[in-house]
């Protein structure tokens, strides 16, 4: 198998896995190396994203620039050209949303990550809690456990048609 290190985001294999931590009193998480490895390719800087109540995700920085970034300059020139003159709400709403959803951060030693202000508050679990990690093939998502439960019992279902549908 190739060095992550030395692949870009898209050839770097899946991340899988599920693991238990506890947050520390100054709110640090320890990730484990079999979830980091595939997602940063041996840099230790990422993105943390607040996509669902409860739940936060780690993303490689060059994946999440490229996905972000592309959308953006979309919306921009669209802006730009008057298309959205009609959506003034809708632009702000956007605007507020990417102001507050995602933070650079970085990993420092054993995949040592710190929940920034903001970000533990939507996680929702405080100093001493615990979070279940676990591998979204592209990023690695942080959970409230029982949000993570509650996920997969609404979800678990559709475990065998998503693996049928992506895989022909």
């Amino acid at each position: 198998m190739p060095d992550p290190a030395d692949t870009s985001p898209k050839d770097r294999p899946l991340i899988f896995g599920e693991f238990r931590r506890s947050v520390d009193e100054r709110y640090r998480l320890s990730i484990p190396s079999e979830l980091t490895d595939s997602l940063t390719g041996g840099n230790s800087e990422c993105v943390l994203v607040k996509e669902r109540p409860g739940s936060l995700s780690l993303w490689s920085t060059t994946k999440w620039k490229e996905r972000l970034d592309s959308a953006v300059n979309v919306v921009e020139s669209k802006w730009k050209a008057g298309r959205l003159d009609s959506r003034l709400y809708d632009v702000q709403s956007l605007g507020r949303l990417l102001s507050t959803r995602h933070r650079d951060v970085t990993l420092a030693g054993r995949g040592r990550l710190v929940i920034p202000d903001g970000f533990r508050e939507f996680l929702g679990v405080e100093a001493g809690g615990e979070v279940l990690l676990v591998g979204a093939a592209v990023c690695v998502e942080i959970w409230k456990p029982e949000n993570w439960i509650n996920y997969l019992n609404d979800h678990m279902t559709e475990f065998g048609g998503l693996l049928d549908e992506l895989s022909n």
